[in-house]
């Protein structure tokens, strides 16, 4: 059976969410001056709802080629890991010569610069990224070594979204997410219109997002372990 034909561009949401904030008469078409107005909107809220929820499908594993006695590795266009810069890392793994795999610990920015020497070399256990404009940088503790270096670092990313080029292109969401999409959009343009508009464009949009935020979660659930950071501790002094 053949699926429905169904189109998540720029030009049917910013359509749809000009008709839910009463700015367009059904049957009605936005003008070329409304639908650049409201792209340059659309665009700013696909970089807000990157921010919201897990979006799974922008998730993927990046290598990263190592090398002895560097520590730190760009990511960015150019840099070390020449990819667009990615929203943030959410976890890593080290895969030796034999395709084993070693889980590493994430480091808070507090827990990293607490560390007294950053310079040994060795076999790498946590990494800490360092946020930046336009680049993450992921410092690697201990510092790969030459045995370290034979194998590479895999690093979980949430990757940034593609904003459409043009109207008739599909945005880089998910069919599911059209609503979310649509009635945000709607929320963000209606304003100056009548208040039963406003206050339906901002329930509908606040409804969506967290009904979408609620789905986006893995299928399985998450299985808990004790932070390999935290030591054991016995017996008191009396």
């Amino acid at each position: 059976m053949t699926a429905p034909a169904f189109s998540n561009t720029a030009y049917r949401i910013i359509k749809f969410a000009m008709e839910d904030a009463g700015l367009l008469q059904e049957g009605d078409e936005p003008t070329s001056e409304q639908y650049a107005k409201y792209l340059l909107r659309f665009y700013d809220l696909i970089a807000f709802m990157q921010t919201q929820g897990l979006k799974l499908w922008l998730q993927t594993d990046q290598s990263v080629t190592l090398g002895a006695g560097q520590a730190s590795y760009t990511m960015m266009a150019s840099g070390d890991v020449n990819i667009t810069k990615p929203m943030r890392v959410l976890q890593g793994y080290y895969l030796d010569t034999n395709s084993v795999r070693r889980p590493l610990v994430s480091l808070s920015r507090d827990e990293y610069t607490r560390l007294s020497i950053t310079s040994t070399q060795g076999a790498i256990n946590s990494f800490f990224v360092d946020k930046l404009k336009d680049r993450l940088t992921v410092y690697f503790w201990l510092v790969p070594d030459t045995t370290a270096a034979t194998g590479t670092a895999h690093l979980l990313l949430q990757r940034q979204i593609t904003s459409p080029i043009s109207l008739t292109e599909d945005v880089d969401f998910p069919t599911e997410c059209a609503l979310a999409l649509r009635w945000g959009l709607a929320d963000d343009i209606c304003t100056g219109q009548p208040q039963t508009i406003m206050d339906r464009c901002a329930a509908k949009a606040m409804a969506y997002r967290t009904i979408l935020e609620d789905w986006d979660v893995e299928d399985t659930g998450t299985q808990l372990q004790p932070d390999s950071r935290s030591g054991a501790e016995s017996g008191r002094f009396r």
